[in-house]
């Protein structure tokens, strides 16, 4: 049977086998196209099978995406993922932590992180355990039946490092540095160093150059460039970066740190300016939530309304208490400061962030309470040591002795916190903390043990002891004072198990190097009975109807 077609007034006419011939392969080609479309769109680069059967399971999918940059520590790696805004944030539910031997791909193991936390510039940072020698890191994300696989960049060793950065009030950036080994409490020659500024620093001729102002400590603050003050012109660029380079060597320092911009006004740092908060309180910790809902409703009942906990590395459920502490209505802010032995440098960080909204800033342990006699609040003592004597001499810095407290004979940490329990001290004060007016500070921001070099024009004030003091609950039952053999957050004081400045004031008196509990620990430290504060905590803190301290139950309203 023929199929006729007529055209141009004639037949022409087509064989039925050749029709179906050229439907069927129009419809095959149909079909061939459209899969390799669908396949090509979802396809990824296979995992290697001897990661395959550590990770365990079925992995249809892979995608390889780098990571930024790692940071190694002695008992840690940092891992700092690239820009996650076009995703969710990743959980540690959503991690492993992947260790391969560098010299034999085939060895490769996994472990959850150790957490995953977000920083101030919303960059999120995994915490993996240490790199064990000869091994590299990567991370496994595991999401349904997707894996993704992210490699590592550059990875930094800790102790050579501009760690943080932020801009000041003035437009200009503080640095954070390790591995330029500056004394404490002294000023550096400036002329020994610049900053740097580079969307990638390892590109020579992209580098912005930019004069020293000040070097001291950890500190160095730098002419901030107007290229870097303007911030990109393309929404998507990636962040600047700051390092610090070393003149005579020409070395430039690796850098995570991008300059976080923190405007104040101008009226807000005049002195005497009434702020948003007028005391608030700044510490550094690590595993503290334990003592934390204690030490903040003391506090808030004597006037403080601002709280800024620097988190250094913690496991214990400081988040979910200082999220417990937030709901029931405490302005109380976590800023994860993963950086070790960093104590001074946290606090001038602390202290730049402060500036906007607090007054006065005390800067004081979470093992330590402000115990004023008087009944007063702290605000009230602080207005009291404020008054300029004259006009050119005004008060930047208020100064309070510390006493230290004891076991005094407990062997089980106290149900009822530390100011209700321990009640026997040495007999003399120990050093002192300060309380600070941000905008009195020196533009180097050098600190030591807890007080502030001032401007010129500015000076301190002693409070006397029958006025105000603070109780360090120093020793505490074993099991809780062990924890401070872990590490110490100072930057120039030695860890307890370092053999190192035995015989100094920071140590334990009699204690050594090794964390063994003396068979009398639970008397050691006591010369004076002192029942002061646990008295007034008794008598102002005390729920009368459920006969226990505010503190100790779900709710507390009185602050």
């Amino acid at each position: 049977m023929k199929n006729r077609k007529k055209r141009g007034g004639g037949d022409v006419v087509v064989p039925w086998r050749r029709f179906f011939r050229f439907v069927s392969l129009f419809v095959s080609s149909f079909v061939v196209f459209s899969a390799l479309f669908i396949f090509l769109g979802k396809f990824r680069p296979v995992v290697r099978p001897s990661i395959k059967a550590v990770l365990g399971g079925s992995v249809p999918a892979v995608k390889v995406t780098p990571v930024h940059e790692a940071v190694k520590f002695p008992d840690q790696t940092l891992i700092f993922i690239k820009d996650q805004s076009s995703s969710r944030l990743l959980t540690k539910g959503d991690l492993f932590c992947v260790f391969s031997d560098a010299n034999d791909s085939s060895k490769v193991y996994k472990e959850l992180p150790l957490a995953v936390e977000i920083n101030d510039s919303g960059r999120q940072i995994v915490r993996c355990s240490a790199v064990p020698r000869h091994h590299t890191v990567s991370l496994a994300v595991t999401r349904r039946t997707v894996f993704n696989r992210l490699l590592v960049g550059p990875t930094y060793q800790w102790d050579r490092l501009v760690y943080d950065a932020v801009i000041d009030h003035d437009n200009t950036t503080v640095a954070f540095v390790k591995g330029l080994n500056l004394r404490p409490g002294k000023v550096a020659d400036v002329s020994r160093y610049e900053c740097v500024y580079g969307w990638d620093l390892s590109n020579p001729k992209q580098l912005l150059r930019s004069q020293v102002i000040s070097a001291a400590q950890e500190i160095v603050r730098c002419k901030t460039t107007p290229t870097v003050l303007k911030g990109p012109r393309v929404a998507q660029s990636p962040p600047v970066k700051v390092s610090v380079r070393i003149r005579r060597s020409g070395m430039l320092l690796p850098s995570v740190a991008h300059p976080i911009n923190r405007p104040v006004q101008v009226k807000d740092l005049t002195y005497g300016e009434r702020k948003q908060f007028e005391t608030c309180v700044c510490t550094m910790t690590r595993n503290a939530a334990n003592v934390l809902r204690e030490w903040v409703m003391y506090h808030a009942g004597i006037g403080v309304t601002r709280w800024f906990i620097y988190d250094n590395n913690s496991d214990d459920d400081i988040v979910s208490e200082i999220k417990n502490l937030k709901n029931s209505g405490y302005n109380v802010s976590r800023h994860f400061w993963p950086w070790i032995k960093t104590q001074e440098a946290g606090f001038a960080n602390c202290a730049i962030r402060a500036k906007r909204d607090c007054d006065w800033v005390a800067f004081i342990d979470v093992d330590e309470f402000f115990y004023i006699q008087s009944g007063q609040t702290l605000t009230e003592v602080i207005k009291n040591y404020t008054t300029p004597s004259s006009s050119s001499s005004k008060i930047g810095e208020i100064r309070t002795s510390c006493h230290s407290f004891g076991p005094s004979g407990l062997k089980d940490p106290p149900r009822r916190g530390v100011m209700a329990s321990y009640t026997c001290r040495m007999s003399q004060p120990e050093r002192h903390k300060s309380i600070i007016r941000p905008e009195t500070l020196n533009t180097t921001l050098i600190n030591v043990v807890h007080h502030f070099q001032l401007k010129e024009g500015f000076t301190f004030v002693d409070v006397e002891k029958d006025k105000m003091i603070i109780n360090h609950y120093k020793y505490q039952v074993w099991d809780i004072f062990k924890e401070k053999f872990k590490r110490r957050v100072a930057t120039y004081v030695a860890d307890w198990q370092d053999k190192e400045n035995v015989g100094s004031k920071d140590r334990t008196p009699g204690l050594g190097t090794r964390p063994v509990e003396p068979s009398d620990w639970a008397e050691r430290f006591c010369e004076v009975r002192d029942n002061g504060l646990k008295d007034w905590v008794l008598e102002n803190f005390m729920d009368r109807k459920m006969q226990r301290l505010v503190w100790e139950g779900e709710e507390y309203s009185g602050a």
